[in-house]
């Protein structure tokens, strides 16, 4: 049976506009006349919808000083008719082939000197802006919308929350698929399934990797033959109606584990992960739960079987800022959502990942994801 989330899909008109006027608020503060935001989840974040990316230009402008304006062709205008454009205080800008849509937005500018692109234009686009928008400096819209998707807010939280208790219940569902004799995609297909069944519009990813294919962090599924004694990385998420996205990863083991280093490495990994998981409250930067996790995974001898960041955050993307890694002296805030995720991987012989998707509380942290962290040995 459907558990798809019964919440409304977004934000409400007072909502979309409160944050429109921050996104402006944000380039004045940057000394940016316009923000140019492509489709995708920035554009979803801010007008409710994220569109599509196609060869004809789409582009969300807000200026500095002026009214915002959807500017997109005519043929994709039905796909935007639930945009509350007249609440969001926007302008829909059509367009026809053989106009220059360029021009159309360079003249909404007049003489811009600096203007911010979304992080993931296409390039034929950023280029025609460059030629249609003269002498204007072409920065990333980045830097200023993170700061505004970083910090989310109490529906946003709650999206996050009814993410990972959806994914939660699929890991509780695992028993059902991962026994010896099935592959890798076998397994994979089934939890693809769940996933939607359990609550997500989709899969976004879904790794599942036994044995010697669990040392490789971003491996997806292959027709490897699951065996007794394998020990199982899974790692799975999606996102639900609201656009916002679960991730999660527990370690199983089918039967007792082959290897006889499995107990005493994997204890390694819960006390790092539980350490990091603990280091989080408002204050603390991005490198101290690195830190927090890394340091006891090194102490025991395991550093260089450590091989990537302890998380990324979660929001409309699966992996957006703030990034939990060393060099990252961001202090943390209330509203910051994120993977506290590390692991030991061992070429050739297996690997563990323990992943909870975390929010920063104001005086300390809420765990979204509630399973347990034990390794999970199965029945073989």
């Amino acid at each position: 049976m459907s558990r798809r989330s019964l919440h409304n899909p977004a934000p409400d008109a007072a909502g979309l506009r409160a944050r429109l006027d921050r996104a402006r608020a944000a380039a004045v503060a940057a000394g940016t006349d316009a923000l140019l935001i492509a489709p995708g989840s920035d554009l979803r974040y801010l007008i409710g919808q994220a569109g599509g990316s196609f060869e004809r230009l789409t582009t969300l402008v807000i200026p500095a000083d002026g009214v915002p304006a959807l500017v997109l062709p005519k043929l994709e205008a039905p796909g935007y008719a639930d945009v509350p454009a007249d609440e969001l205080g926007i302008e829909i800008v059509t367009w026809v082939d053989g106009d220059n849509a360029y021009e159309l937005v360079a003249d909404r500018l007049g003489k811009p000197g600096r203007v911010a692109v979304s992080d993931f234009t296409p390039a034929l686009h950023v280029l025609a802006f460059r030629g249609a928008l003269g002498d204007a400096e072409q920065t990333l819209a980045g830097p200023i919308v993170r700061e505004l998707r970083m910090r989310k807010d109490a529906a946003e939280i709650q999206a996050l929350r009814d993410a990972g208790a959806a994914i939660d219940r699929v890991h509780a569902r695992v028993h059902e698929w991962l026994r010896p004799g099935r592959t890798e995609a076998e397994v994979g297909a089934d939890i693809t399934a769940a996933i939607v069944e359990e609550g997500h519009t989709h899969a976004d990813f879904v790794i599942v990797g036994s044995g010697p294919n669990g040392a490789s962090p971003h491996h997806d599924v292959s027709e490897r033959v699951i065996e007794r004694g394998d020990v199982v990385v899974v790692d799975i998420g999606g996102p639900i109606a609201e656009g916002y996205n679960s991730d999660s990863t527990r370690t199983y083991a089918v039967g007792e584990p082959r290897d006889a280093d499995v107990a005493e490495t994997y204890a390694v990994l819960q006390r790092a992960q539980r350490a990091a998981v603990e280091a989080v409250r408002p204050g603390a930067t991005a490198e101290s739960i690195d830190a927090a996790a890394r340091d006891i995974i090194a102490e025991a001898g395991y550093g260089e079987f450590f091989i990537h960041r302890t998380g990324h955050g979660i929001g409309l993307d699966v992996h957006e800022e703030p990034y939990i890694i060393k060099g990252n002296e961001l202090p943390l805030e209330p509203g910051m959502a994120f993977s506290v995720e590390p692991g030991i991987y061992q070429p050739g012989r297996w690997g563990a990942r323990i992943e909870d998707i975390v929010v920063v509380t104001e005086d300390g942290v809420e765990p979204v994801n509630q399973r347990p962290h034990d390794l999970i040995v199965l029945d073989a």
